[in-house]
């Protein structure tokens, strides 16, 4: 990785992992933090070798003369190198008004929404029991304070920013209207089980006709191995048949030879006599 561009974008990565980690450690939440050190170790060590990439590629330019790209990794080293010994060092547990700095200002100005979620606080909201009340004895539709009676401060929240639109809707209806909206929202999760467990369905099917096919090509593979082992079987024999011919062929040749000779020594001997 020598790529300055690649390099902010994995500094920013190692930001907001250890934000999650100051998080995690504010709100006493055990998220594996041997496994998350370890990839944050991972990253620094990334981070470190592509720097040092970015270093060797600067020099080779410099020895080729192409001073315009040298100077443009270098006006990105020095910014680089700091964010790895702050980011290191906050690693680490060395914690100063740099290290701070530079660990929740972004590189890329589109993490900052990212950032800006990483680095806040919990709130005392979110620390604290949730509690269900329900009123007996609501005021009438026609009050102002209606709402207040049925949505209450004490009224159930899981979480007070995630549930503000549902209780802004909610804060509008009466029992019947909200027993209606209930009911209607029920009725489409219905379907949409309804339409799940037929997708489920249908898919089951094909995983069934998916076996099915799988069992005859098996089967075809089986047969396939049979008629080749007996194709073997036939060319092993056809092979030492060839063997027995082409040594029995060599011996004849010998013999032939032999008797040859012998005739021809007899002549000799005769017409020499």
């Amino acid at each position: 990785m020598s790529n300055p561009n690649q390099l902010f974008l994995l500094a920013d990565h190692v930001k907001l992992s250890l934000l999650e980690r100051q998080r995690a450690q504010s709100l006493n939440v055990d998220v594996g933090s041997g496994s998350q050190d370890g990839h944050i170790a991972r990253s620094l060590e990334q981070f470190r070798d592509g720097l040092a990439a970015l270093s060797e590629e600067k020099a080779r330019l410099e020895q080729e003369g192409d001073t315009s790209a040298a100077s443009t990794i270098a006006d990105s080293l020095a910014p680089l190198q700091k964010q790895l010994d702050d980011l290191t060092a906050q690693f680490h547990g060395f914690t100063s008004p740099s290290t701070n700095t530079t660990l929740t200002s972004p590189n890329d100005a589109s993490l900052a929404a990212d950032f800006a979620h990483a680095s806040t606080s919990p709130s005392s909201a979110r620390k604290a029991s949730k509690t269900v009340r329900f009123s007996d004895t609501p005021a009438s539709p026609s009050t102002e304070h209606h709402t207040d009676a049925l949505f209450g401060p004490g009224r159930y929240r899981d979480d007070p920013e995630d549930s503000a639109g549902y209780t802004d809707h909610a804060a509008t209806l009466d029992n019947q209207q909200l027993h209606a909206y209930h009911s209607q929202i029920l009725e489409e999760q219905d379907e949409q089980l309804d339409r799940l467990g037929e997708s489920i369905g249908r898919q089951r099917e094909l995983s069934m006709q998916i076996g099915d096919e799988l069992d005859s090509h098996v089967a075809m593979l089986d047969e396939v191995e049979g008629v080749t082992d007996r194709h073997i079987s036939r060319l092993d024999r056809a092979k030492r048949t060839l063997g027995k011919v082409s040594r029995s062929a060599g011996e004849n040749k010998q013999m032939t030879a032999i008797v040859v000779l012998i005739i021809i020594l007899v002549l000799l001997i005769a017409i020499l006599k």
